[in-house]
């Protein structure tokens, strides 16, 4: 993704899009942190009626903690840019979202959400922290198991 340091999101939308061409049922998408703010923005993009197989977020947020004063401005766009959760469900109603109980950035209560505004599917997983290979973590085998869930 363009500037993957400092993300925005018209790029980042723009890219998926382009990266996608044509989605239709068989398009599962997967993404993690912020890319599953992408993924729902791109979803926003979509027209009526088109519809995807489904997505799975790996510590995808709405809300954040501990951001460095670094961080705080790149994330703000994205914290404050409102998200139509109506619109995404037209587009699929198969989400799947995966958080951590010691994520360092995601707060927990973002679980709640993710099943409340989008009907997810959520599974909290124990000490997996942000889900990044700096943190140790290189596989996530639940990741598969959920697209092939959403798959069959």
């Amino acid at each position: 993704m363009p500037e993957a340091d400092a993300p925005k999101i018209g790029a980042w939308v723009t890219t998926l899009a382009q990266t996608i061409g044509t989605p239709d049922e068989n398009t599962f998408l997967v993404g993690h942190s912020v890319g599953c703010q992408t993924i729902w923005r791109y979803l926003e993009t979509l027209p009526a009626g088109k519809k995807i197989g489904g997505v799975v977020c790996v510590a995808g947020w709405l809300t954040l903690k501990n951001l460095s004063a670094e961080e705080q401005p790149v994330a703000q766009p994205w914290l404050e840019t409102p998200i139509n959760f109506q619109t995404i469900k037209q587009h699929t109603s198969n989400i799947t979202a995966l958080f951590s109980d010691d994520d360092p950035w995601v707060p927990v209560d973002n679980q709640a959400t993710f099943e409340k505004n989008l009907g997810a599917k959520t599974l909290l997983l124990s000490e997996r922290g942000h889900f990044s290979a700096d943190e140790g973590v290189t596989q996530v085998p639940e990741v598969l198991d959920a697209v092939l869930e959403l798959a069959s």
